[in-house]
């Protein structure tokens, strides 16, 4: 993880409080986090979207993002730079973390709500030696307008309010992503789903459709259809880091199951390729869900 900051801290300070503001997507809400002295939530709609430590960008505090993080650490050697694209932006978490642990590194981010991140840049202001590019666009267009073989990690954490938009969740849309990693690139995404995990099961096959290498990070609770959740989703032309996967998801706090090959396939349960003629956004959250 990226070293805590020993300076003086810039950004909004917990002395301040909270701090609500109207954006393109809804309602953004800062909120100091209480166990952490530096650190802020970012909210939508009153639904947790991201956690940023001033002080430290190598904490992830959220369950799905250390799961992204364990990615973004195992698809190289360690600190070895690489050049992202993430499709989503929020509070710039995982550029944040991916600046801190490997440095160098180039990044552009696709968000297309300009004023939350206009809201995310004055409030929580990013280092200004990271090497972080943000564009107000919509992540499909970006991602179409991405040079082929451009790329080492596609991060699509992708939302309008708390669902997937439905154009990013399709296999063109795995596709434009495919042209643009270099040959040993890795995509990952992030996607909610619950109950029979429709949605979950489809997306899994869609990156099957075009990656010969796929696994899915979920806790056990949502992939027995007991609770809403993330879940995480891996590919690559290359075999995937599982082993080492496996080791970081073993220690993490929070239980996860990785499924990869035969329990993938069991988990598709002969769900079909999602292609933009029949995408559908990833379902809405049930009441209370992120009480």
């Amino acid at each position: 993880m990226g070293r805590p900051r020993t300076t003086s801290v810039p950004g909004r300070a917990h002395s301040q409080g909270p701090l609500t503001a109207t954006v393109a997507s809804g309602t953004a809400e800062l909120r100091p986090d209480r166990d952490r002295p530096h650190a802020w939530q970012l909210l939508l709609d009153g639904a947790p979207q991201s956690l940023v430590d001033l002080a430290e960008p190598g904490h992830l505090g959220f369950e799905y993002q250390r799961r992204l993080g364990h990615l973004i650490d195992t698809v190289a050697p360690a600190r070895q730079p690489l050049s992202v694209l993430h499709l989503g932006g929020g509070a710039l978490t995982l550029a944040r973390y991916t600046a801190a642990t490997r440095p160098r590194s180039r990044q552009q981010v696709a968000e297309i709500d300009t004023a939350l991140t206009e809201l995310v840049r004055t409030e929580l202001p990013l280092d200004r030696t990271w090497q972080i590019r943000v564009r107000g666009a919509d992540a499909r267009a970006v991602l179409e307008r991405t040079a082929e073989d451009s790329t080492d990690l596609i991060v699509a954490d992708i939302f309008a309010g708390a669902r997937v938009p439905a154009h990013c969740a399709t296999v063109e849309f795995v596709q434009l992503a495919a042209r643009a990693l270099h040959a040993t690139g890795h995509y990952t995404a992030n996607i909610t789903d619950g109950g029979p995990l429709g949605f979950a099961r489809a997306q899994a096959a869609t990156l099957r459709a075009v990656f010969p290498e796929v696994c899915l990070i979920a806790d056990p609770a949502v992939l027995r259809g007991k609770r809403f959740g993330n879940l995480v989703l891996a590919a690559a032309h290359t075999p995937l880091p599982l082993t080492e996967l496996t080791r970081r998801l073993a220690a993490d706090p929070a239980q996860a199951r990785l499924l990869h090959d035969r329990d993938l396939t069991d988990f598709i349960a002969g769900a079909a390729p999602v292609t933009d003629a029949r995408a559908v956004p990833s379902p809405a959250p049930p009441p209370k869900a992120f009480d």
